[in-house]
């Protein structure tokens, strides 16, 4: 969902390891594969021991959910998880956590990072204790982990934009972007910004940097709404922080129409709660991109495993429907898929956020 950096991170288009991250590990036989199929080199590790998790804050309902599935995922994939640990939002806080993890004697951990930069810290007490690391959500900037689990973050911008395009001919849209520090708020607010430019010029795109603080986008969505009435359009980076401070600020303004009435307001948020998908179902919102809180926990206790195991991988398509892709870092990255929900398939219930209770 969010994460600070200052170097880019490939987003949602939602960030994994060097190919030598591993040592001599050999690779997969297959490119990009997650099957046992004998193809994997072990380099001495049974994938047994204690495995840390750390959370970057519980304050959204995305990481709330993220939480709720560790523990079921953990379970199915053979790994014995520690109890997760929140940093509460902050870096230096998430450091301590990893090395009080480190102390504790771990055999892996599952990091989802607040800051891309000072993460890598962190990754450094790991890989001097021959701790792996699986990075979920955000992609650190340097230091060594075994994968990033996330999605293409530069598509959730582009699905937005498209979608947004398609109901706009002209007008102002909004985005309420991310922390413009973190790699993710950067890919989604760019990849945003630059297919507005390219597809739909009628468009005037005005931001607001929110850094993921729901009274931050309140106040400031209150400020422009006071001095650009006439938006036609949102663009939310993260439902979770967002959602509810947006409706409430257009409802207080007597802005918020559903889908169908004049004068609605378009809007496409990011991340697939169920918050969001009842505001679907009302009209009082467009669209979401589903970020995959389910598949976040599980393949980062997959790929925990099979760093532990000393397994690695290759680019290529994998077997649950998304790709490794290796990034400038040379850090590879399993970009899992992240579809549109829209009022046509808000009650797929193989959407996660229709299987939460």
């Amino acid at each position: 969902m969010l994460g600070r950096t200052v170097g880019k991170r490939n987003r949602f288009r939602s960030a994994g390891t060097a190919a030598t991250a591993v040592g001599a590990a050999l690779v997969l036989a297959a490119c990009g594969s997650t099957k046992d199929t004998g193809g994997a080199s072990n380099a001495g590790g049974d994938g047994k021991g204690k495995v840390g998790v750390i959370l970057p804050l519980l304050t959204s309902p995305f990481w709330q959910s993220y939480n709720d599935y560790v523990p079921k995922m953990a379970k199915s994939e053979g790994v014995d998880a520690l109890k997760t640990v929140n940093s509460n939002s902050d870096p230096s806080q998430q450091i301590t956590d990893i090395n009080n993890q480190l102390n504790q004697g771990v055999k892996g951990l599952v990091v989802a990072p607040l800051d891309s930069a000072a993460i890598e810290a962190g990754l450094n007490q790991a890989e001097r204790k021959g701790v792996p690391v699986v990075a979920v959500d955000v992609a650190p900037e340097k230091g060594k982990v075994a994968m990033v689990v996330r999605a293409n973050n530069e598509a959730y911008g582009e699905k937005a934009c498209q979608y947004l395009g398609k109901q706009i001919p002209s007008g102002k849209v909004v985005q309420i972007m991310g922390d413009l520090a973190s790699v993710n708020g950067r890919d989604r607010s760019e990849a945003f910004r630059a297919c507005v430019k390219k597809n739909f010029p009628k468009l005037k795109v005005l931001e607001i940097p929110a850094k993921w603080e729901s009274d931050t986008a309140a106040s400031k969505l209150d400020t422009l709404l006071n001095a650009n009435p006439d938006v036609k359009g949102i663009y939310m980076q993260a439902g979770g922080v967002y959602l509810a401070p947006t409706l409430q600020t257009l409802k207080s303004k007597n802005m918020l129409k559903t889908m169908g009435q004049k004068g609605h307001i378009a809007i496409v948020s990011n991340d697939g709660i169920p918050q969001e998908f009842d505001a679907i179902r009302k009209g009082e919102i467009d669209a979401t991109v589903s970020q995959p809180a389910d598949a976040y926990a599980k393949y980062g206790m997959y790929y925990i495993k099979a760093a532990m195991e000393g397994k690695t991988f290759k680019p290529g398509p994998t077997d649950h429907d998304s790709t490794i892709v290796k990034l400038p870092s040379g850090i590879l990255e399993d970009q899992l898929p992240a579809p549109l929900v829209t009022k046509d398939n808000v009650d797929d219930a193989k959407l996660w956020g229709n299987t939460v209770k």
